[in-house]
């Protein structure tokens, strides 16, 4: 069975759900572990007022008994604590009362899927749109990211992130060992390495915020402990990286993706661009660089996944922009929601959930089994033939 999910829930409801189908038997769940991937999406310097209001956590209502994953689909759960003040708004139950005291929202925001989630579903009423097409749905994937960041991690496989670019503002590369990354960009409120570029990268949130602005910037993902041959040649719809790719960009804002050096490569001679095949006893087939980012032919070859995604501006803004109402056509500046000056930094934690989603999503196909123990057989084997080949 291939692995999949499904969430469900609104921004101001009461909760949102996920359910996860096709996880194997006997995966230990550290339960710390989930909620603080949850803790994370909510960190970082430019964050807006929600963050202060939900505290987010998931509560594991089916799949899983005494620790394990026992085969059947996993349902979480992540309360919406600002749902208190949004009971009678977002009430299921038919209501009587005004435009004012459903909060009924005419006037589509510019960025937004407002006004054409409106024009599709025909909805008179931008907020049926709106409470969905919020970027609160991430933490959901986030949930179902650090499930699938646990199953890697029993095989030996390692997700990080971090923040690439601000602004205009462009940290230097890392060049540090997965564990090491891990630990210094979580100290970082802009998930960066360099102290230097984090003062920076923070002074410019501030002012942004200041002016009434919202920043953009740019997050990477490496992925390490990779097997080679995740994913497949053969069809278009099999390719990893392609399903990466589409994985990135289904993030709210997030407008392109790169691999290894990315669109570096337009510039350069073919020399300078494929990654030289050698070979050891000691580590067997290999790469003299990793230029692609870890995949040749839509497999992985080995070497760690490099892939970077790029966030637009948050479009609800303090300055707003200008819009038509809906009811009478008439210009209007766009009213505003809550919103956060830069989401870069708690952007990369979403980043590295859907990556690591689709990873363990390929690795299953691959080494599929009912079983924990199983799917380590498998992996043993393949691990064996490939050092043989």
């Amino acid at each position: 069975m291939s692995l999949r999910y499904l969430t469900a829930g609104e921004t101001h409801g009461p909760q949102l759900t996920a359910i996860i189908e096709g996880l194997p038997s006997n995966l230990e769940l550290d339960f710390e572990a989930l909620n603080f991937q949850l803790l994370r999406r909510q960190k970082g310097h430019g964050r807006g007022r929600r963050m202060q209001i939900e505290k987010d956590t998931a509560q594991i209502l089916g799949g899983v008994r005494h620790g394990r994953t026992t085969g059947a689909p996993v349902a979480l759960v992540v309360a919406n604590n600002d749902w208190k003040h949004w009971t009678s708004v977002m009430n299921i139950e038919p209501i009587e009362g005004s435009d004012e005291t459903k909060r009924r929202i005419h006037r589509p925001r510019p960025g937004h899927a407002d006004l054409n989630g409106g024009i599709k579903y025909n909805h008179k009423d931008l907020r049926n749109v709106l409470e969905r097409s919020s970027a609160r749905e991430t933490a959901a994937r986030v949930a179902v990211g650090a499930v699938a960041r646990q199953l890697l991690a029993a095989f030996g496989i390692r997700v990080a992130g971090h923040v690439v670019k601000i602004g205009g503002i462009k940290a230097p590369a890392p060049n540090l060992p997965i564990d090491e990354l891990i630990a210094r960009t979580e100290e970082s409120p802009v998930r960066v390495t360099d102290p230097e570029t984090e003062a920076a990268m923070t002074a410019l949130i501030d002012q942004t915020k200041a002016d009434g602005d919202s920043i953009g910037g740019v997050v990477e993902c490496i992925v390490t402990g990779l097997p080679i041959g995740l994913g497949s040649h053969v069809q278009w719809d099999r390719k990893l990286d392609g399903r990466i790719a589409q994985a990135v960009v289904s993030i709210n804002a997030f407008k392109g993706v790169e691999f290894g050096i990315g669109f570096e490569a337009a510039d350069l001679p073919g020399s300078q661009v494929h990654d030289e095949i050698l070979y050891t006893p000691e580590k067997g087939y290999h790469r003299a660089s990793n230029r692609l980012g870890g995949f040749e032919g839509g497999m992985t070859n080995g070497e760690p996944i490099i892939v970077r995604g790029v966030m637009k501006p948050i479009p609800t803004l303090y300055k707003p922009l200008r819009s038509v109402d809906i009811d009478t056509r008439e210009e209007f500046t766009a009213q505003v929601e809550r919103s956060d000056a830069c989401a870069v930094p708690a952007a990369s934690v979403v980043m590295e959930s859907v990556v690591a989603w689709e990873v363990a999503k390929a690795f299953l196909e691959k080494f599929g089994g009912d079983s924990i123990e199983e799917i380590r057989r498998n992996y043993d084997n393949y691990l064996r033939q490939a050092a043989e080949y």
